[in-house]
C-alpha cells in the first residue's frame, strides 16, 4: 500500500512560482510512474504531469508545457512538481498519484490548495 502526502501549496501571485512536494509511503515507489492531477472548482480533475518510474520518461498537459517540471528523488521517495510563470487558470487543488506498473492510478494524497492571484 502506497501513501501519499502534498505539501508546498499556497497563494502566490502570478508570475511567481512554486515548488509542490508529494512524499511517498511504500518500498516500491521507486517502480511506479508518479503524476501530478488538478482540479479547479467545478470542473473536472485534470492530468497536469507524469514522470516514469524505469527510465523517469515525462509527459506534460499543453496547458502547463514549458512552464511545470516534474522530478523526483527514488531515495526520499518524494517526487516534486515545479511550477514557474504560474497564471490565474493554474488556481486549483493539485494531487499527487501513484500508477503501479500494468495498473491505473490507485493512490491518491489528499490534495494541496494553490491560488494564483492577478
Amino acid at each position: 500500500q502506497v501513501q501519499l502526502v502534498e505539501s508546498g501549496g499556497r497563494l502566490v501571485q502570478a508570475g511567481g512560482s512554486l515548488r509542490l512536494s508529494c512524499a511517498a509511503s511504500g518500498r516500491t515507489f521507486s517502480s511506479y510512474a508518479m503524476g501530478w492531477f488538478r482540479q479547479a472548482p467545478g470542473k473536472e480533475r485534470q492530468f497536469v504531469a507524469v514522470m516514469r518510474g524505469s527510465g523517469g520518461s515525462t509527459y506534460y498537459a499543453d496547458s502547463v508545457k514549458g512552464r511545470f517540471t516534474i522530478s523526483r528523488d527514488n531515495a526520499k521517495n518524494t517526487v516534486y512538481l515545479q511550477m514557474n510563470s504560474l497564471k490565474p487558470e493554474d488556481t486549483a487543488v493539485y494531487f499527487c498519484a501513484a500508477q503501479p506498473t500494468g495498473a491505473g492510478w490507485s493512490h491518491w494524497g489528499q490534495g494541496t490548495q494553490v491560488t494564483v492571484s492577478s
